[in-house]
């Protein structure tokens, strides 16, 4: 099996969310925060052969983008996959499941669909640039005066800089919000679903994939 650049690029992101993970039998991949905020879901073009759970994620992707250029990886043992390429070889160990956070068995779904907008790469691209610029925390979705805007601001404090963007219509009034540093996402276009339930989905519109990340508390809707 070789792993294609989608499949790793996935992997990377992952592992920024999580740097263990455990993949299942198949052609789906899931991980979720040890603080259990994020969960992602995304399928793949391989389909694995065996369970097997990795401790160190940016270990296993360096070896195989750094060591080698496209490996082939052989999943026939129990405790570890042998990566090759012409004449250089590793073998790369697994990990017990048992010492890595990992996923509910059972799919996630929204307890409700109170809010919907589009978020585009170019909106997204922004709005993180701008948080990183200002340096600020916090990434909301307001809705007033019939408009949805995300904007990251640091909530705390009144006098701090902000950034925001109008991304749709609504007849509601809420405040959502996240931490800047749980929009763990990849580059592209999301169809954005929040519950005020304190729940969020993002649909990827370029990969078969799936962010859901947890509102903070103090989110309003009315």
């Amino acid at each position: 099996m070789k792993l294609s650049d989608n499949t790793l690029t996935i992997l990377k992101n992952f592992a920024s969310i999580n740097n263990s993970i455990l993949v299942k039998k198949g052609n789906q991949l899931r991980t979720i925060s040890v603080a259990k905020n994020i969960l992602a879901e995304a399928q793949i073009v391989e389909e694995f052969s065996r369970d097997f759970a990795i401790y160190d994620l940016n270990q296993f992707l360096n070896v195989n983008t750094t060591l080698f250029h496209a490996p082939e990886l052989d999943f026939t043992n129990d405790g570890y996959v042998i990566i090759r390429e012409g004449t250089s070889r590793q073998t790369f160990f697994f990990a017990d499941p048992n010492v890595i956070v990992t996923p509910p068995d059972k799919g996630i779904t929204l307890p409700s669909e109170d809010v919907s907008f589009k978020l585009s790469t170019e909106q997204l691209d922004k709005l993180l640039k701008a948080a990183a610029i200002n340096q600020l925390p916090d990434f909301s979705a307001v809705g007033a005066d019939g408009k949805v805007k995300l904007v990251v601001r640091d909530k705390k404090n009144d006098t701090t800089n902000d950034f925001s963007i109008v991304v749709g219509e609504t007849e509601s009034e809420f405040t959502f919000n996240f931490k800047v540093e749980n929009i763990k996402i990849l580059p592209g276009t999301y169809d954005v679903v929040v519950s005020q339930k304190l729940l969020s989905r993002f649909n990827s519109n370029s990969h078969n994939l799936t962010y859901y990340i947890a509102l903070e508390p103090d989110s309003t809707f009315e």
